[in-house]
């Protein structure tokens, strides 16, 4: 099916929704889906919930070209951040990029034994430097939509013997993810994977990274159904010992969401997405504005604008004021005609 039919589809947006970088609009099928095992579960006969959580993570393997033994699954970036800082040793050295999501970097400052260093998202491959342990960055950036330099980043990386931690949440989904390429990624799922909040992926390397399970229950076991009782006698061999405690109704609806952007394909979506983001930035000049040069993004960031977002809103468009920017998102479900009513609405400078 093509993408506009399939959008129209599964989508239903009452308003012109351009804020996917937020939040990812859910499409019917989760929604059906997740209303079904809410009922099954009311009427005492609940579904094989389980069953999901294991489906959703083999999906987004192929989404994120890893093994599924690589992935584990949890419910969110910070938790995940924080076990990778966890595993540090006392005086090593973090490189981040500056003014990059919270949840990227609070966990390493959370650390007061740790040696954070930040650079700006264009110099971080040349900032990293022989002692430098791990660099740890978002792949897009959420404020404004720049996108980081990965192959730089990695070779550096490479180079001085540095692990890399690489958050995907603002490019899974419509930019390619390469999880094979670095030592850690990790992702929210309710972005641009359009699945319900609480779901949340790591990928490791085969050997595990050489991370401690700190948070592991009895779902971290390799037999979990005889892990229950007293402590975990044998952690599963894979990934799956970092998973967390799912939030079953959220994977549910989740591994119908997956299988939509598997079904769509990430370079048709990103061509799609990108095309849209273009048009904004075309339209953005004889009205006066510059946005942050983010070349190949989806996301739009117009200095000076953020302000208009309520005025916006109450006017039916959906975007967010970031760090003083509007910030405009575009996806599958984004038409030319959202774009051209956005730009409409704009005053010239």
């Amino acid at each position: 099916m093509e993408l506009d039919s399939l959008a129209r589809s599964e989508f239903a947006p009452q308003t012109t929704y351009l804020n996917t970088a937020s939040t990812g609009l859910l499409p019917a099928r989760t929604v059906a889906a997740m209303g079904e095992a809410v009922a099954a579960s009311a009427a005492g006969a609940p579904t094989d919930m389980f069953g999901d959580v294991e489906a959703a993570r083999a999906t987004y393997a192929r989404l994120a070209g890893v093994p599924v033994r690589r992935v584990a699954a949890g419910a969110s970036v910070a938790v995940y951040t924080g076990l990778v800082a966890a595993s540090l040793p006392e005086g090593a050295e973090v490189l981040v990029a500056e003014a990059d999501f919270s949840s990227v970097v609070n966990p390493f400052h959370m650390r007061r034994d740790l040696k954070v260093r930040t650079a700006p998202l264009e110099r971080l491959a040349e900032a990293v430097r022989p002692g430098t342990a791990l660099v740890a960055v978002s792949a897009v950036q959420s404020a404004d939509g720049r996108i980081a330099d990965l192959a730089a980043i990695g070779e550096a990386a490479r180079a001085h013997g540095t692990r890399t931690l690489v958050d995907v949440s603002q490019g899974a989904g419509w930019y390619p993810v390469d999880a094979d390429a670095y030592d850690f990624t990790v992702t929210v799922g309710f972005k641009w994977l359009t699945t319900p909040r609480g779901v949340a992926f790591l990928t490791v390397p085969d050997d595990l990274g050489g991370l401690t399970p700190v948070f592991a229950g009895w779902v971290a076991g390799e037999h979990p159904w005889d892990s229950c009782y007293g402590p975990v006698e044998e952690l599963a061999h894979s990934a799956r010992r970092f998973d967390e405690s799912p939030a079953l109704f959220s994977y549910t609806g989740a591994r119908y969401s997956l299988a939509l952007v598997e079904e769509l394909g990430t370079e048709r979506i990103r061509a799609h997405n990108t095309a849209l983001a273009d048009r904004f930035r075309a339209g953005l000049a004889p009205l006066g504005y510059e946005p942050v040069a983010a070349p190949g993004s989806a996301i739009v960031a117009v200095p000076g604008l953020g302000h208009r977002q309520e005025e916006l809103s109450r006017a039916g468009i959906e975007l967010s004021n970031r760090a003083g920017n509007l910030r405009a998102a575009f996806h599958f479900y984004t038409s030319a005609e959202d774009v051209d009513r956005l730009l409409d609405l704009l005053p010239a400078r």
